[in-house]
């Protein structure tokens, strides 16, 4: 590799090395800091989490179902290079990772508890618990990878550009600009963002596998016994990036499908089955009907503390996760046609979502019926330890909760070992298979920034972390979305089959 592309590497590694330092040696300042910027975004900013990510979700329909649907991402006769099941169970894993296990009973609970607005425990916050999961779970956060995914993956596979987030900015600033210092600036910014945003998720994993093994087994909850997790599962998720996509990654992603299902299955048997199947129809109704309203919903004048806290929260954590899961869909989704790759990204995980949160929403908002809701309170206070002290109310739950912590390993390793093997991408001027060394490098920084922000202030500091990495990538998706639609307008023709036969259709 050429010493002027390595430029990236050294650079992202020094400030990521940075961040981790401040947060281990001035974890309060780091945490003063971030609360502070929090704050900020969250005060004068909210708005434009909220109208980009709509944004997101309209353009990537409408790239869908417009003529450019049928255009392939690669050549006119690739086909995909892994099959629907282990397409979807990669990205899905990579996609929504340990949140819907950490988040399925708490979130729901934490709405049904302490709504913005109305009675705490009535039916009325009932279905605004499940309305809210869906819309923080559903098209928004993954039209929000569609985007960058899809525009990474028709420039490298269709245009030969290298697998880099400045190559989609190619038609707006032009292939020099894109090889020199402004690409090279958006390349760095999108390692930090995902090496922040990927430790965001593995600081929640690692807490909450620390709080199962603490209710189950009676393991102490500390500093000691989480970095003894995170040291384990380092180990595992950085062999299964070395190993590759097809070997390692594709693997354990399959396995983690098929826990995942195998959990979900178990609930619903011993759940309250009417309440699961009337939570996942009202919760779909409610969510269709008011979707526009609920995704530019802001007060003006009023308060916005739980907009800030939860949705705004989401729509930055997600953004903070675009360059990651954005690039790794698109490594895997070779010889998908534009419409297959946004239905399959934007739907399919949605609805698999929707099943989920209808399920383990259900399981602790029907223990209302014999808990106060204070004692519900004090559940959804605890996020990390909820799900075991639900599953704890239920028959078989203590033998459920074990497969639960297995399933937070899965969906830790498949969300690490995807951002290593992604991380060496960006850092290796877009290598499809980037060297081991580079791998197993970035491998050890995510679990340093992992413990850097446990160590400065737990939730509270991953939390606000998510958010100031983040906002800045609100304008590169956008330029990336007018970088992709000027590239599709200049594709000389596209084939629509029309009456059973082929009939080009020129659009350029």
């Amino acid at each position: 590799m050429k010493k002027e592309n390595n430029k990236v590497f050294y650079i992202s590694l020094l400030l990521s090395i940075m961040v981790v330092f401040w947060g281990i040696i001035a974890s309060e300042n780091f945490q003063s800091i971030a609360s502070s910027i929090m704050k900020f975004l969250t005060e004068y900013f909210g708005w434009a989490y909220l109208l980009s990510m709509l944004i997101f979700v309209i353009f990537a329909l409408f790239l869908a179902f417009s003529r450019f649907g049928k255009i392939k991402l690669g050549p006119d006769n690739s086909t995909p290079e892994y099959s629907t099941l282990s397409w979807f169970a990669m990205l899905f894993g990579a996609g929504m990772g340990i949140g819907l296990v950490f988040w399925g009973v708490a979130e729901p609970l934490a709405h049904f508890t302490n709504p913005p607005y109305g009675t705490a425990g009535s039916p009325e916050a009932a279905n605004f618990a499940m309305k809210s999961v869906f819309m923080h779970w559903g098209f928004h956060p993954w039209a929000n990878y569609s985007i960058l995914g899809l525009a990474l993956a028709y420039f490298q596979f269709r245009k030969n550009k290298p697998a880099l987030v400045s190559s989609v900015f190619i038609p707006i600033i032009g292939e020099e600009r894109a090889k020199g210092s402004i690409g090279k600036l958006i390349d760095i910014f999108a390692i930090f963002a995902t090496v922040g945003g990927v430790a965001t998720s593995l600081g929640l994993g690692t807490l909450q596998i620390n709080s199962g093994l603490n209710f189950l087994f009676n393991i102490p909850k500390n500093y000691k016994v989480q970095l003894i997790i995170i040291l384990i599962v380092t180990v595992i998720y950085i062999l299964t990036a070395v190993s590759g996509v097809e070997k390692g990654i594709k693997l354990i992603s399959d396995i983690n499908l098929y826990v995942a299902f195998g959990l979900l299955l178990l609930c619903i048997l011993i759940g309250p089955k009417i309440q699961i199947i009337n939570s996942l129809v009202n919760g779909l109704g409610e969510y269709v009907q008011n979707f526009i309203q609920d995704s530019l919903k802001i007060s003006s004048y009023g308060d916005n503390g739980w907009l800030g806290s939860w949705r705004i929260f989401y729509w930055a954590w997600w953004i903070a996760w675009a360059p990651f899961v954005g690039t790794f869909i698109a490594r895997i989704s070779k010889g998908r046609t534009i419409k297959e790759f946004i239905m399959g990204v934007i739907v399919a995980p949605s609805l698999a979502s929707f099943v989920w949160f209808s399920v383990f929403g259900s399981m602790g908002l029907n223990l209302s019926n014999k808990l106060s809701i204070d004692v519900l309170k004090s559940i959804a206070a605890e996020p990390d330890t909820a799900l075991f002290v639900v599953l704890s109310n239920y028959k078989f739950g203590a033998i459920i909760s074990i497969v639960a912590v297995f399933l937070l390993c899965t969906f830790f390793i498949t969300s690490a070992n995807s951002a290593t093997f992604v991380l060496g991408m960006l850092s290796s001027n877009g290598n499809l298979n980037p060297s081991n060394k580079r791998k197993i490098l970035w491998g050890i920084v995510q679990a340093l920034f992992a413990v850097a922000l446990l160590l400065s202030g737990g939730l509270g500091a991953l939390q606000t972390a998510s958010i100031a990495v983040a906002f800045p990538f609100i304008f590169v998706m956008i330029l990336a979305c007018v970088s992709i639609i000027k590239a599709l307008k200049e594709e000389k023709s596209i084939v629509v089959k029309t009456k059973g036969s082929n009939v080009k259709n020129t659009i350029s």
